[in-house]
């Protein structure tokens, strides 16, 4: 069942946020050691003034276990979202979204569900919430090697709409007009 995640998804939800941003999360959280950026950014999550809030996060129930996350926001005020991260020092944050678009920042299943459409429903439900949110436009970033979330947004119907830099790495920035 796809709902809002709570504060006491952290240890749960985490995992795969940091599965789905991979080094991204080691420039959120200011630091190259995985476990200290884990609990660095498990703080963060317990907030709500930043991106990777839980007040962001869209998970999937099964069995009592989080099957999948889905982290969304609105691209009016993003920048403000990294705010929080931008105090902690270190490498430039790059803003992903844009304004007037609602932004899928990262999307990630647990190994033992993947293969049960959950990213399908996820993916659904948070554009059933930006169009909730009066949004007409929403976007995306994916890696250029990542083949299978690629062709899975193609079919969704988004579509390329140039390239970012993000912690060094560049990636496909694609739309879907609602």
């Amino acid at each position: 069942m796809i709902e809002s995640a709570n504060i006491e998804d952290a240890e749960e939800v985490m995992p795969l946020v940091l599965a789905a941003i991979g080094h991204i999360a080691y420039t959120l959280a200011g630091t190259e050691d995985l476990e200290e950026a884990r609990r660095i950014l498990i703080g963060f999550y317990k907030r709500e003034d930043n991106r990777i809030s839980y007040k962001h996060v869209l998970v999937d129930r099964r069995e009592h276990k989080i099957a999948g996350m889905l982290l969304s926001y609105p691209g009016d005020g993003a920048a403000a979202l990294d705010l929080p991260f931008a105090a902690r020092g270190g490498d430039a944050i790059a803003v992903e979204a844009r304004e007037g678009e609602y932004y899928l920042d990262s999307i990630a299943v647990d190994e033992h569900y993947q293969g049960q459409g959950i990213a399908k429903a996820l993916i659904s439900a948070f554009e059933s919430k930006g169009q909730e949110q009066g949004y007409s436009k929403l976007s995306l970033i994916v890696e250029p090697n990542n083949a299978r979330a690629y062709a899975l947004y193609n079919k969704l119907n988004y579509e390329e709409d140039g390239s970012i830099q993000v912690s060094g790495s560049r990636y496909i920035r694609m739309v879907k007009q609602l």
